[in-house]
Formats: C-alpha cells, sequence, structure tokens
C-alpha cells in the first residue's frame, strides 16, 4: 500500500479528525466547510468533470462564486471512481480516514464500490453520512432531490406566499443549509460516540427530513383538530415590513414593552393604551386601522434613521443588500468576513468562520480549491487498496 497521506496541521476541537468530502452542490460540502471550521482535515473528491456547483452561473469569470462560497478550508483532488485506480486511491484515503461524506441517491454508491457494508471491512470506525432528497427508503428514494423542490412539496412555498395567492420560492438554499447544519451536528455526534464504542456508523440526512425539521412549530395536528387549520405563524400587522421615507425597516413589537416603545418614538402614543391594540393577536386583527398611520409616521424619517432612533427599544433592521455586510460594524467586530487568497480568482473576501470556540477556536480559514489543486499531494499512487 502506497505510503500514508500526512493529515493537514489544524487546531480546533475536531483537530486530528479527517473528513473525505464527495458530496456536491450545497448541503453535503457546507456541512463537510463546518466540520473544516471546527479543525477537522477536509479532503474534498470531485470528479474529472468536477463538482457541478462549480458551473452554477457566476458573474466570476474563472470560477463559481458559489463553490467557493461552499467549500472553504478544503483540499481538493480529482478521481474518477468508475476507474479501478482511482477507486484504490480513494480507498486507501478510506483506511486512513475518519468520517466519509456523499450525497449519491441510494443504489449509486453499491455500483461505484463504496457503499457502507463495502467499506466497513477496510475501516470499521469510519462514519458515513449519506446525504439524500428523500431518504433510504419509500417510494421516492431514487428521485433526485433540490433544495427548492423540497421546499415546493412540504409546504414551504405555500405558506411563503401572500394570503390567498401564488406559492413563492424562499431564497438563499434554507433546506440545503439547513440540512448542512445537520450534517455537521450528526458526524459529530457520531464521532464522539465512536470515541466511547469504538465503532463507526452512518449517518443519514435527506432534504425532506431538513425541510419538514423546519417547520416542526407548525408540524402539529392535535388528535380531535381538524387536519386543514391554519398553521401560518406570522403575527401580520404590525410586525413586518414597511416602506420609510426611504428604504424599508423590519419592525417586530410583539412584546408590551416593544409596542408601548414603538408607539412612543413614532408619536403614536394613543394607540398604545388602546385597548383594542393591547396585544398582537388584536393589532393583527385592526392591522387596517393600525398600519396606515404607522406608514405616515415611518415617513418622516429613512429607515436608516429609524433604525438609529430605534436603537436597543425596539427590534428593527433596515432593509439592507447582501454587500452592505462586507464591511458592516457588527459583522467586522465579530470577525465574521476576512480575507482569502485563491489559486484562481486571487484575494477575495468572505465568511471566515461559522462557529466560535473559547479553548479551541480553530483553524484559520483557506479558500476553496481549484479543480484537482492537491492532486499531487493528496492522491498518491493507486498502490493497494
Amino acid at each position: 500500500m502506497a505510503a500514508s497521506v500526512p493529515p493537514l496541521n489544524r487546531s480546533g476541537p475536531l483537530s486530528g479528525v479527517r473528513v473525505l468530502d464527495l458530496s456536491a452542490y450545497i448541503a453535503g460540502p457546507y456541512g463537510c466547510t463546518l466540520l473544516a471550521d471546527q479543525g477537522a482535515d477536509v479532503v474534498k473528491v470531485e470528479p474529472p468533470s468536477g463538482d457541478n456547483l462549480r458551473n452554477y452561473p457566476s458573474t466570476l469569470q474563472a470560477e463559481s462564486r458559489a463553490f467557493i462560497g461552499v467549500n472553504r478550508s478544503k483540499r481538493g483532488i480529482v478521481l474518477d471512481l468508475k476507474q479501478p485506480a482511482d477507486l484504490a486511491r480513494l480507498l486507501r484515503l478510506v483506511r486512513e480516514s475518519d468520517v466519509l461524506v456523499h450525497n449519491f441517491r441510494p443504489g449509486v454508491p453499491r455500483r461505484l464500490g463504496i457503499a457502507h457494508e463495502q467499506l466497513e471491512p477496510l475501516n470499521p470506525r469510519l462514519i458515513y453520512c449519506a446525504v439524500t432528497g428523500y431518504g433510504d427508503s419509500g417510494p421516492m428514494k431514487d428521485k433526485a432531490g433540490y433544495d427548492q423542490v423540497l421546499q415546493t412539496l412540504t409546504g414551504m412555498c405555500a405558506l411563503q406566499g401572500k394570503r390567498g395567492g401564488p406559492p413563492e420560492i424562499l431564497y438563499g438554499s434554507v433546506v440545503d443549509y439547513y440540512a448542512a447544519a445537520l450534517v455537521a451536528s450528526g458526524v459529530a455526534a457520531a464521532l464522539f460516540e465512536r470515541e466511547r464504542s469504538g465503532r463507526g456508523q452512518t449517518v443519514g440526512v435527506s432534504l425532506l427530513r431538513s425541510a419538514l425539521t423546519m417547520q416542526s412549530a407548525r408540524l402539529i395536528w392535535a388528535g380531535g383538530e381538524p387536519l386543514d387549520i391554519g398553521r401560518d405563524m406570522r403575527s401580520g400587522g404590525v410586525t413586518g415590513i414597511h416602506p420609510a421615507r426611504e428604504g424599508h425597516l423590519y419592525l417586530s413589537a410583539n412584546t408590551p414593552r416593544f409596542w408601548a416603545a414603538l408607539c412612543r418614538l413614532t408619536g403614536l402614543d394613543d394607540l398604545a393604551g388602546d385597548p383594542r391594540y393591547d396585544s398582537v393577536k388584536k393589532r393583527a386583527v385592526h392591522a387596517a386601522e393600525v398600519v396606515p398611520r404607522l406608514h405616515a409616521a415611518l415617513a418622516s424619517r429613512t429607515a436608516l434613521e429609524w433604525e438609529a432612533l430605534f436603537g436597543d427599544e425596539v427590534p428593527c433592521a433596515a432593509a439592507r443588500k447582501v454587500e452592505d455586510m462586507f464591511d458592516h460594524p457588527q459583522v467586522l467586530a465579530e470577525g465574521i468576513v476576512g480575507d482569502f487568497d485563491h489559486a484562481v480568482i486571487g484575494p477575495y473576501r468572505g465568511v471566515r468562520q461559522s462557529i466560535v470556540f473559547g479553548r479551541t477556536p480553530g483553524p484559520e480559514p483557506f479558500a476553496a480549491p481549484a479543480l484537482g489543486q492537491h492532486d499531487s499531494e493528496l492522491a498518491g499512487p493507486a498502490g493497494d487498496a
């Protein structure tokens, strides 16, 4: 067998853990990035054509903005698992690794020779995480699952739409990113359990589970109540986005304290003492009376001016573009955005870390790999599996 591949020297609570990331798109890859943030040595394994996320539309000419944003702090190699020599290289890495993550459909891993039961004899301590669209069983298990497909299937789009209007997509790949968090937490839990038992296990994460877990507060059907009932938890009325003299402002004034402060600071003191409006439910019922007066008051200042005036007395935010976050003082104070140097696009700024640890702060993040960037460092000769 070829010589062992040296691990990346990293710090953090998962220091010493090696993760093989065979997944594509967002859910699996970003889950592995979250593990890298915690110190794991993550090796991104791509086919010769690359992760399909590299091909998504991007205003960057040489690389995909999506791929770079989702795959920080990984080394990258190219392996064609349909070729015996490349499969042998992967199996060598499996022997030396702690975690393998993929998002193949349920029948594909066995055909490639990398199903859990095929890898377990090589490494009984391996944590094997499969990210699927719909799970490993049931009539839809072999269907391709994508974020917005699952949003639409599970009722998220119907509830996102305006009352009486058509369904609307929630942009931002929310199901994928939540699934990524489940990948990271599930793998970390399995690694913790392995310290007790000495044995690996499978970890299953599906976009279906992710989409429904996100709606656990809605997905309640009490005995004796009809199935078709209102599950929309939006408080309506005052809570929401409102126009100002310039720009828009989100307001949340659900508690008596915040409602009183909102009325005082907008000059609507008479509303604060009116028993018709003294609860969230009542204000929602009487929105046609309250909201026009609120809008008239908000028209006296810009959204940013109201944000400054409300301070910490009224939960609010002026609507901004995402690019405003690069230099937002709170983002800078928290060190969320940092500087990177990419092998193809050069210097850039992006999210640097998602979790803050006190004693084991984790490694300094680095840019996502170019396709096959670390082949010579990691793949090595075929050798014996």
